[in-house]
């Protein structure tokens, strides 16, 4: 997600980053209790505290805020990072019912929230590996 000078990013329409962390605090708080999150979450450490700041740096810079991300982990891969996980149509839906959860908890702006699914749909199922 970018933007130009004369429009105003998508990090500062939906909050910046006290939206952002409550985002992934509240997709991660999905993963850990949903029944249909149950296989996702086995890809992840019994501790999330580590890959929930993760996801608020990448977040924060697809988003168009502060660039959080590519200067500890450089370009995202996120293909690549993911390929040792089975990724199919389940699990990229379990993703989705998270984050889609989350997104409706946090996100007020309807049209802010409509472009970030359409956004995020599509970099889900791009990370189908199977």
């Amino acid at each position: 997600m970018t933007d130009s000078p004369t429009t105003i990013s998508m990090y500062e329409r939906i909050g910046g980053s006290a939206a952002i962390d409550l985002l992934v605090d509240r997709f991660y708080d999905r993963m850990d209790t949903l029944p249909e999150a149950k296989t996702i979450r086995a890809m992840h450490a019994d501790d999330l505290g580590l890959i929930r700041d993760v996801l608020k740096r990448y977040l924060s810079e697809w988003t168009g805020g502060p660039k959080l991300y590519t200067p500890e982990k450089g370009h995202p891969r996120l293909r690549q990072r993911h390929l040792g996980f089975a990724i199919g149509d389940a699990e990229r839906d379990a993703w989705l019912t998270c984050m889609r959860g989350a997104l409706e908890e946090t996100v007020p702006d309807p049209a802010a929230r409509q472009e970030l699914d359409r956004a995020i749909s599509g970099l889900a199922d791009w990370m189908r590996n199977r």
